[in-house]
């Protein structure tokens, strides 16, 4: 999907070799779990995504069930820009990724 046909990512014995449990999910993929959020829940429709401070923090393997979340921590009305502090955790509540997002909110 993205191109990156790096080992780690495509064949299970050559990153279990290197420690990994299972071949480890594209991060991107991950993040994009970011855009879903801010799209379609927080704020949501009237959302366009400006920025995003992305950390990865465990690798993701395949199966695993990742929930995201996040906070407005700031609002600038009027410029319409807000701050969102937002995490995905695994099934485990083990944090995987953590970032900072802007967004633009337009108005009706």
């Amino acid at each position: 999907m993205s191109g990156d046909t790096n080992m780690l990512h495509c064949d299970r014995s050559y990153a279990m070799e290197r420690g990994y449990q299972d071949r480890v999910v594209y991060g991107m993929l991950v993040a994009s779990l970011y855009s879903t959020l801010v799209g379609v829940y927080l704020p949501g429709e009237l959302c366009l995504l400006n920025k995003v401070d992305v950390s990865f923090r465990k690798p993701v393997y395949p199966g695993d069930e990742l929930t995201v979340s996040g906070e407005v921590v700031s609002v600038h009305q009027v410029l319409r820009v807000a701050t969102i502090k937002a995490k995905i955790v695994n099934q485990d509540s083990v944090k995987v990724s953590n970032a900072t997002i802007q967004v633009s909110v337009r108005e009706n």
